[in-house]
């Protein structure tokens, strides 16, 4: 059977968080929202994240690697005394993939989990993982035994903690986001107490932790939902845009899909006016399934193939054509679930200092989906920057979430741009963010908060009702802001 990963056949991108590479330590360019950090940074402490924009200050970074025990509990609760003694914030992190500082601490101590377990109950389908676990280290013990995870981001570089705290999602379907699949956790407060959370045990702060961006508790352990792997095989279906909402709407309801995404033209001559469906249904033979690979050499080459858009329209076009003819013909033979998903960030890597990749996410419901075109076809184009590539999924409607994304059923448009690393890029980035978040919020839409702090306040109490809800709550749990990130500072400390 030819085993070939989602990306090396249809030189996709983009993930549910970002996924542009990490820059740590590099020049900084001044914050928009407020907090300047051009220059250099005077303190001998900084961490960036995936945008290469985010260099902070902190007084201290540790990687912690013990287990999830007796051992870890009195290392955290020693760093929650000592940052509260000084009246500095504390965050933890693991792959700090979010592009505006939502897990930087600014001149506190962040802390990195590096300590994977794995264990499968296949009796009940659950597996119980370490906060630090990494998706790729998920599907590492899973795959032998013939599992899944249930739904994962689409890169497997993030911890799955991390995953949870950002309330990400992927595109099996007919899910809503990750923390669907989370049972029950285990979580410290900022008063270092140890708490198990779940739909039936302390309800409201497993709402508050699931999005919560880590501003509610530092977690230890996860109870999640998996799934058994399978062998699928693909069905290509390209469209005028204006169709798509209609036949991802057919396909998500449809029992025999279990994956599916689509794509959007991104040439300036036809922007926004074609669309591929790329649905997955299990095959009848589900016996001896291979293990799943790694990013192969057709992967990397898709990523050079994708880098070439930039700039390129006939690059674009070609790649355009490539997704709809010949990525078909080359990878629309059998696969299976965990082969589509266990790809990494890497073979995305730009190698150009000079350029980073930022994500945006929205929200749009179905029957939103035309507005929304016509808002990003008003928008995007007339900014100056470099649009590459769109990828559609389906979020289910989320009613736990204090911060949900999806009050009804939507999809999520995950969008890349090339952004040069310069102030005017990043002033005209801002412009452009704000376009289309008030155009797509005018629609009922919201968008997605671990990308670069663009929005206005009022611009995020409009996509997020319950902002101010969760601010309130979080003075009362954490008195003292002990647990603060970039989030906080910028955005929810102010409600």
């Amino acid at each position: 059977m030819k085993q070939l990963s989602r990306r090396a056949a249809l030189l996709g991108v983009g993930g549910a968080i970002g996924w542009g590479v990490t820059r740590s330590l590099t020049p900084a360019l001044p914050d928009l929202r407020g907090v300047s950090l051009l220059g250099p940074v005077d303190d001998t402490l900084s961490l960036n994240d995936a945008s290469g924009l985010s260099q902070t200050p902190i007084a201290k970074h540790l990687t912690l690697r013990d287990d999830a025990g007796e051992a870890l509990i009195t290392r955290l609760r020693q760093e929650l005394r000592e940052a509260r003694a000084a009246g500095r914030p504390v965050n933890v992190g693991a792959a700090r993939h979010s592009m505006g500082g939502q897990a930087i601490p600014r001149q506190g101590t962040a802390i990195t989990f590096d300590n994977a377990t794995v264990e499968l109950d296949s009796a009940t389908g659950l597996y119980r993982t370490h906060a630090g676990t990494r998706w790729s280290q998920v599907i590492a013990a899973l795959d032998p035994l013939g599992w899944s995870p249930k739904i994962m981001q689409s890169n497997n570089d993030f911890g799955v903690a991390a995953t949870f705290s950002v309330n990400a999602h992927g595109w099996p379907v007919p899910h809503g986001p990750m923390g669907a699949t989370v049972r029950s956790l285990r979580m410290m407060l900022p008063d270092g107490s140890v708490v198990t959370c779940s739909r039936d045990e302390n309800e409201a702060l497993f709402g508050m932790a699931m999005g919560g961006y880590g501003l509610v508790g530092i977690l230890l352990d996860l109870d999640v939902q998996a799934t058994p792997n399978q062998r699928l095989v693909p069905r290509f279906e390209e469209m005028p845009a204006g169709s798509f909402a209609t036949a991802f709407q057919t396909a998500v309801l449809d029992p025999e899909v279990s994956m599916a995404y689509g794509r959007l033209n991104v040439e300036r001559g036809r922007f926004f006016e074609d669309a591929l469906l790329i649905t997955y249904r299990a095959t009848k033979d589900q016996d001896d399934l291979p293990a799943a690979p790694g990013s192969g050499w057709m992967a990397h080459v898709a990523s050079r193939l994708y880098r070439a858009q930039l700039g390129n329209e006939t690059m674009k076009s070609f790649r355009w054509w490539n997704e709809t003819t010949l990525g078909p013909a080359l990878g629309g033979g059998e696969t299976t679930r965990n082969s589509l998903i266990n790809e990494p960030v890497a073979t995305l890597d730009d190698r150009d200092p000079t350029r980073t990749d930022i994500l945006h996410e929205y929200f749009i419901g179905f029957d939103q989906f035309g507005g929304f075109l016509q808002v990003c076809r008003d928008v995007i184009p007339a900014s100056y920057q470099e649009f590459l590539n769109v990828t559609l999924r389906y979020v289910a409607q989320d009613d736990e979430s204090l911060l949900s994304y999806a009050t009804v059923p939507r999809i999520a448009a995950v969008m890349s741009f090339s952004q040069e690393m310069s102030d005017r890029a990043e002033a005209d980035m801002q412009r452009m963010t704000q376009a289309l978040i008030d155009g797509i919020t005018a629609l009922g839409g919201s968008y997605y908060l671990p990308y670069r702090p663009h929005a206005r306040l009022d611009q995020l109490t409009r996509a997020y009702p319950r902002a101010a809800e969760f601010a309130e709550a979080k003075r009362k749990l954490d008195p003292d802001l002990v647990l603060r990130n970039n989030l906080w500072d910028s955005y929810l400390g102010a409600l």
